[in-house]
């Protein structure tokens, strides 16, 4: 006969004796929810991830992303009231199904990106909300299912509270651990879809535990049997063939032979050479072709150092390939250049790789260079030296992490390390495609105080692209010129600062950071030519 404990003594005691004679078979279904609550986060933040990678602006793509995922759960914790019947079997049939379409999902979606059309992002989108929706949608009907067990199965030894406060509390653990382990270890190590077909069996694990458990109350067993092998199977070839579909999947993408493909703690690094020439991108984003990026670099570096005469301390903000160190090093008053990079990856790759050091001429192991991995924000913020010159290459403001760097805070900061007849430049994006970008960030340096000097260069695999310069006096034209430049010019500088009616200065609000309005100014932008 079944006792029921009820009242605060009944509680306590129902707590001794779970404490005292837990069986197995409940700490292990209660190591499950640990489990579920583990897959389920890895899928969120992959799919949050891989949107983020994929179409840029992470902020936007994780806060919608974790807002649908969420939203589905909740559909998911709803429609588990209709689950009346065979618990057990709809459960295992709810894990195999969020293990094999979780698990395959980041996967799915990689492959998808390579094989659609680049315009078509509207369809992307659709695949990429619709399997989160799915996803989420299951593993909301998981917990409660767990729960719903749980009470029928060991219903002598829980009351409601302590049910509920034991499932919460493995459900809570496992989204901590995997939470801190997404982006310190599993993305690092095993990448973002190796990450997923890893979780999927996990929870394909679960299901077969749940198998052997309630053995002996599920009809047809060798049917669950067949599922949880052929289920496990699928995402064990998915993790066998994880390479080579990553690999397939970039080639399609890149189009030409890819000779370098890393992933490091901030971003997905992939260099190209074909006939043309050598290409970097960064989570699928171009930043340089060796067949013109000479003429980006010293348009990036030369007005200001030339303008100088003598730069003898130089700070390099981003730029971890080294290309702007080169056009610096041309300078034989320069006494010390500092280069902050955030990704160590980056500034070991072009330090080390022989293709990526004849580009760079070696800069990055001059006696010269000071190489320090860290955000450019932050050293800033805790060091006080000076700079004759200081050079910002950092991608264009595509999120909000990015954007921080554009704002009146970061330029405040720029205004504090620079010399009183110091320069600093930063690209700006192109003031052709992004006009009211570019004069965002004019507006920005010259509300901190600096003089804004703006100007801008024809580089093919970009098109127009735009340059500003800070300073504490106006820009004067150099007297002379590094030799072997092959862009750059005295006769020539004029023209760069020449903005024509199609590039002209339109009004445009300071970028600051409790706005970041550059960051919705630039999606708007570059939108219309996606």
């Amino acid at each position: 006969m079944m006792t029921h404990f009820t009242g605060e003594t009944g509680d306590a005691t129902q707590d001794a004796a779970f404490k005292s004679h837990a069986s197995l078979p409940e700490v292990l279904l209660l190591a499950s929810v640990f489990v579920i609550a583990a897959c389920g986060l890895i899928y969120e933040l992959a799919a949050g991830a891989l949107a983020s990678y994929l179409l840029g602006d992470s902020v936007l793509q994780f806060s919608t992303v974790i807002g649908t995922y969420l939203f589905a759960m909740g559909i998911g914790s709803w429609l588990s009231r209709f689950v009346e019947r065979q618990l057990v079997a709809q459960f295992l049939r709810i894990e195999l199904l969020v293990g094999v379409i979780g698990g395959l999902m980041p996967a799915a979606l990689f492959a998808a990106h390579s094989l659609l059309p680049s315009a078509a992002t509207g369809a992307f989108r659709a695949l990429l909300y619709g399997l989160v929706l799915l996803v989420g949608a299951l593993v909301g009907l998981e917990i409660p299912l767990v729960m719903r067990i749980l009470k029928r199965h060991f219903r002598e030894r829980y009351a409601l509270k302590h049910l509920v406060s034991q499932v919460l509390t493995f459900d809570y653990l496992g989204a901590l651990v995997v939470a801190l382990a997404f982006p310190l270890l599993l993305v690092p190590q095993l990448g973002l879809i190796r990450t997923g077909l890893l979780f999927g069996l996990l929870n394909v694990g679960v299901a077969v535990w749940a198998l052997w458990l309630f053995r002996g109350e599920l009809r047809r067993l060798s049917s669950h049997v067949l599922a949880c092998a052929a289920s496990a199977a699928v995402l064990g070839v998915g993790l066998v063939w994880a390479d080579r579909l990553t690999t397939w999947a970039e080639d399609r993408f890149y189009g030409e032979n890819i000779i370098l493909r890393q992933s490091s703690d901030y971003q997905r690094i992939v260099v190209t050479s074909g006939p043309a020439g050598v290409r970097l991108f960064l989570n699928g984003n171009l930043q340089f072709h060796s067949r013109d990026e000479y003429r980006y670099h010293e348009a990036l570096v030369h007005p200001a150092m030339a303008a100088h005469g003598a730069p003898r301390q130089v700070l390099v903000l981003g730029g971890g390939d080294g290309l702007a160190v080169r056009e610096i090093l041309k300078y034989r008053s320069v006494e010390q250049v500092t280069l902050v990079e955030l990704d160590p990856r980056m500034t070991r790759l072009f330090a080390e790789q022989p293709l990526l050091r004849t580009l760079n001429q070696d800069a990055l192991r001059s006696p010269k260079v000071r190489i320090v991995n860290d955000d450019a924000f932050t050293w800033l913020e805790q060091h006080q030296k000076s700079f004759d010159v200081i050079v910002i290459d950092f991608p264009d403001p595509t999120n909000f992490s990015l954007g921080k760097l554009y704002t009146t805070s970061f330029y405040q900061l720029i205004d504090q390390h620079l010399s009183a007849d110091g320069y600093a430049v930063v690209q700006t994006t192109s003031p052709l495609v992004a006009r009211r970008s570019f004069w965002t960030v004019a507006t920005t340096i010259e509300t901190v105080g600096l003089s804004a000097t703006p100007y801008h260069a024809h580089v093919p695999s970009f098109g127009e692209w735009g340059f500003i310069m800070a300073s504490h006096r106006p820009w004067h034209q150099p007297a002379a010129l590094p030799g072997g430049l092959r862009f750059v010019t005295l006769a020539g500088l004029p023209a760069l600062f020449d903005f024509p009616p199609d590039m002209a200065r339109v009004p445009a609000e300071a970028n600051r950071l409790s706005s970041q309005v550059l960051v919705h100014t630039f999606e708007e932008e570059w939108g219309k030519v996606h």
